[in-house]
């Protein structure tokens, strides 16, 4: 309690005397508002109070189901802890709609009362914590667009139990909420009588206040529709293609994102003679026609379908099925040049036989591809086939944040436990389909809900059987639903398409028949009863809710996450991240802000875990998962790839390659690639490049590089200058560190005949030089200098992340190695550094937090943050205060000894380690203690309180503390 009131006293006296205060409290008071571009919301501030209060109250105007749904997952968590909270609401405008009411009813550890008194208006957030209060009062209500998008203040504070502001607040809800009424059915069912009345009457008026318009002309309505911004963007990008002389391009465009309209914009600028829409599947024709007519207007004439019913062959915009258009009896009816401008939609399925023949067949003046999924491409190499020309690419998150598709709420749920064990990659199908599993799903399809008056669902499954079986059970409990497999003919599948759409049916179970190709703009629930075998079918599946639809405002995302393996693709497909690096896609679960606009990403905490499971399990750097990745940039570029092309393409991590193979020769002799080769030396400079510069963390040896690749020698105080343009921090410390590693001297003897044993750069005269063995390499190997090249431009972006002017990044990994090069020791010592060391007046301290059970109790350390600005340290068994090393720490202060901690969570984690912050021990905290080592024997320890200098992230906070027990 001490060091929280003092955390509090310095937090308000830096809030509200002085800006400048020097003591760093972690409880000041904060604006917190919505700023896209610094991925900061209300949102992420309420659910970090959330997630950690004993309980809570919301006193809030204005609730919607968005708004709601954004905290539904948190809810459930706190329910298994045993939290409670209050919401008070209230009928102000009537802007809170009857449904919102009912999905409040469902959260059962929240009690929700209604105050009937006049103009409540009122948006407050207080959280009950073990040592004080947290409040949140301002502008936002519990509103999607308020919580994340809208230009809204609120201020958030921190109180001691005993403040007067925390009782204030609190009395005026108490007041209120002891004169309001209880939530209940029967009142819901009153308000929704009068509500709908009100609604009813406020439409007849605005209908009233327009008059009947006159009929318009087709063209002139037409041309009322112009391009969104994202496609005023791909037009021109289009536009450029076709000005440089090129008669291709490939629109990679998200599911939901107007492909369509985009094609039909540009045709209408393009102004072809002929145009030919080719399309998979028949049901998609008439939708394509109608939406590309509305863009045209026109009279119907000019619009025609060749497909297995129809043979409009004559139209001026024909409309054709590839199983049609291919068959040669129909081909030969057209004269080669018939068409000026030809389109193919979802155009990764043009590796097929039929494709080929008509794309052989005609000769457009220009030729357009269409598809949300260029990497599905079954060996076939669709960029070759628009000769490399990628017009325009727009991905999901994209989308998001230009506010092309509906938004979402996607949960991740846990699936059922049977027998005490979550369902698995082995789970026989008569487990998948029983009482309680049925039970389960439906409990979760209830809680998650949906927008909208009525659920219009898609259920995906594992098998056909699981798909027959559901759909009998869910019948059997009340629901309306079908089965679709592949075994269904096109004719069912459209018949129960528009059964959904109108209403018959609840949900449409099916295993992967629609996955693309089909739209279904009314879909507010998709249900993901499987695991996810890809991150491309995922968003495939995902997309199927993703239209805009007056009917919604959002979409519901429910995936049933069980104890899978590849548990670990679902935050690669919602992120976009293809790197394959393990801590980008941990730091993906961490912070989901790369999801736009008001969609959100939850999980439940059982679900959170299986998926760090997943990850720390997966091997991502399997020579299959780097070859698939490879094989597609190669195929999306046309030429053997560098490491920037990666970064580029935004594909695997550079370091991802490196880390398993050494360097990219060795890769790519792997991929089988013809490539001139490398002397033995070469190739250990080249590994010494990948392994120590590559990833970047010190900016100082990529620029040293950069010059010496362009001029012979360098001088030194062009290289000072260029280190100051770039805000490098210089001294003569880190320019002999820089020295050291080049001339090996830092490494290890190991390392040192890794990388070749010979000196690389030397100092000489106040110049740098390549020694005259590097220099003969370079001047007379091209390949060579080109990987060398490749290196350092990759560093150079790698480098973006680190801050150049201090020696580690807050939150970036590091690994002990890396902490002897960046504090400027003179050797690698990591092999030393047990735990912690003291050299040069820098002590670096390594933490892993969750020690594994087999761990020896003489080492098993009882690190452990007591808050964010305080970490609990121990030093190692058998010392004393007395001892050097402990006194070298205590007295860090007075010594000018900078202490670094740097934390991971468990050994899962691998060798790296975030950096967290410089701290300062607490001298009046430093005790001597003991720890049972083996046979119960007494060991002296000696433990203390490290203030950080910086309090921790909230999310690497909590991150780093929740174990498998919480």
């Amino acid at each position: 309690m001490t060091n929280f009131l003092q955390n509090l006293e310095a937090s308000l006296h830096k809030g509200f005397i002085n800006k400048d205060f020097s003591r760093y409290g972690s409880y000041k008071p904060k604006l917190l508002i919505n700023n896209n571009k610094q991925n900061e919301n209300v949102l992420n501030s309420l659910l970090e109070e959330l997630d950690h209060c004993q309980d809570f109250i919301f006193s809030v105007a204005f609730i919607t189901e968005s708004g709601l749904a954004t905290l539904k997952s948190h809810f459930l968590d706190l329910k298994r802890k045993g939290v409670k909270g209050r919401i008070l609401t209230s009928t102000f405008l009537n802007f809170n709609q009857p449904k919102v009411f009912r999905e409040l009813l469902k959260i059962t550890n929240i009690e929700v009362r209604l105050t009937t008194l006049e103009g409540f208006h009122s948006k407050g957030y207080i959280f009950n914590n073990e040592t004080h209060y947290s409040l949140i009062v301002g502008s936002s209500n519990l509103t999607a667009h308020a919580l994340k998008v809208n230009y809204e203040w609120n201020v958030k504070l921190t109180s001691h139990e005993n403040g007067e502001i925390v009782h204030h607040f609190k009395n005026q809800f108490e007041e209120v909420w002891e004169g309001a009424r209880s939530l209940t059915e029967n009142w819901i069912a009153h308000y929704e009588k009068n509500y709908t009345q009100i609604v009813d009457r406020r439409v007849t008026e605005q209908i009233a206040d327009f008059p009947t318009p006159y009929p318009n002309n087709p063209i002139e309505e037409a041309l009322k529709i112009v391009p969104n911004k994202m496609q005023q963007a791909a037009l021109k990008e289009i536009q450029a293609v076709r000005e440089s002389g090129k008669d291709k391009g490939l629109i990679i465009s998200a599911t939901g994102t107007g492909k369509t309209y985009l094609s039909a914009f540009d045709v209408r600028s393009f102004q072809p003679r002929r145009m030919l829409f080719i399309v998979h599947r028949e049901q998609i024709l008439q939708k394509a026609k109608s939406d590309f007519q509305k863009v045209f207007g026109g009279i119907d004439e000019e619009f025609g379908i060749l497909s297995g019913s129809n043979k409009q062959t004559n139209a001026k915009y024909l409309f054709a099925t590839i199983q049609t258009i291919s068959k040669q009896e129909n081909l030969c009816q057209f004269d080669q040049e018939a068409f000026d401008y030809i389109l193919i939609d979802e155009v990764h399925k043009a590796g097929a036989k039929s494709y080929h023949k008509v794309i052989d067949y005609f000769h457009p003046r220009f030729f357009m591809g269409m598809t949300a999924t260029p990497e599905r491409t079954d060996d076939f190499n669709i960029y070759e086939l628009f000769d490399y020309n990628v017009a325009y690419e727009i991905r999901l998150q994209e989308a998001l944040e230009e506010d092309m598709l509906c938004p979402f709420h996607y949960f991740g749920v846990t699936d059922l436990e049977y027998n005490g064990e979550t369902i698995d990659d082995t789970t026989v199908l008569s487990k998948l389909v029983t009482e309680e599993r049925v039970n389960h799903m439906i409990e979760k399809l209830e809680y998650y809900g949906f927008s909208g008056k009525k659920v219009k669902g898609l259920i995906f499954c594992s098998r056909k059987e699981e798909a027959e079986k559901l759909a009998v059970a869910m019948n059997e409990k009340g629901y309306k639903t079908v089965a679709l497999t592949g075994s269904h003919s096109q004719e069912e599948r459209v018949e129960q398409v528009n059964r959904l759409e109108k209403g018959h049916l609840d949900y449409i179970i099916t295993v992967d028949i629609f996955n693309e190709g089909i739209d279904i703009p009314s879909v507010n629930q998709v249900v993901m009863l499987r695991q996810t075998q890809s991150s491309i079918i995922f968003i495939q599946q995902l997309g199927r809710g993703l239209r805009k639809h007056e009917s919604k405002d959002f979409v519901t995302i429910i995936d049933f996450i069980g104890n899978y393996k590849n548990n670990y693709l679902i935050p690669i497909a919602l992120s976009g991240d293809r790197s394959q690096n393990k801590d980008n896609i941990r730091r993906r679960m961490k912070d989901t802000s790369y999801i736009k606009g008001i969609s959100t990403v939850n999980f439940e905490e059982i679900a959170k875990k299986q998926i760090f499971q997943s990850i720390n399990s997966s091997n991502l750097t399997e020579l299959k998962k780097l070859k698939e990745a490879y094989v597609e940039l190669k195929n999306r570029i046309g030429r053997v790839p560098y490491l920037y092309d990666f970064i580029a393409n935004h594909s695997i991590d550079p370091l991802v390659i490196v880390s398993k193979y050494f360097n990219y020769q060795q890769f790519l002799i792997k991929m089988n690639e013809e490539i001139p080769t490398l002397l033995d030396y070469e190739n250990k400079v080249l590994m010494m490049f990948s392994l120590e510069v590559l990833n970047g963390k010190r900016k100082h040896e990529i620029l040293l590089l950069d010059l010496l690749l362009r001029e012979e020698r360098v001088e030194y105080q062009k290289y000072f200058n260029e280190l100051k343009k770039e805000n490098c921090l210089i001294d003569d410390e880190i320019i002999t560190s820089v020295e050291r590693i080049f001339s090996l001297e830092f490494f290890t003897q190991q390392d040192k005949t890794k990388y070749g044993n010979e000196p690389i750069i030397l100092r000489k005269d106040n110049y740098f030089t390549f020694t005259e063995k590097i220099r003969g390499s370079i001047a007379s190997n091209d390949h060579f200098k080109k990987l060398v090249i490749d290196i350092v431009r990759t560093a150079n972006v790698k480098s973006k992340v680190y801050e150049c002017n201090r020696p580690f990044t807050l939150y970036e990994k590091y690994t002990r190695k890396d902490a002897c090069r960046l504090l400027n020791w003179e050797n690698d010592e990591r092999s030393t550094i047990y735990g912690y060391k003291t050299k040069y007046n820098t002590t670096p301290i390594f933490i892993t937090y969750h020690k594994h059970d087999e761990v020896e109790s003489s080492v098993a350390y009882g690190d452990e943050f007591l808050s964010p600005e305080v970490l609990k340290w121990y030093t190692r068994s058998n010392r004393t205060l007395h001892s050097e090393e402990v006194q070298k720490i205590i007295e860090a202060k007075e010594n000018h000894n900078e202490i670094h901690i740097f934390v991971k969570k468990d050994d899962d984690e691998g060798s790296d380690f975030y950096y967290v912050g410089k701290a300062t021990p607490d001298e009046n905290s430093v005790e001597q203690a003991v720890m049972k080592g083996k046979d119960d024997k007494d060991i002296p320890v000696v433990h203390m309180n490290m203030v950080m200098e910086r309090s921790i992230d909230n999310k690497i906070y909590h991150y780093i503390k929740s174990g498998e027990n919480d």
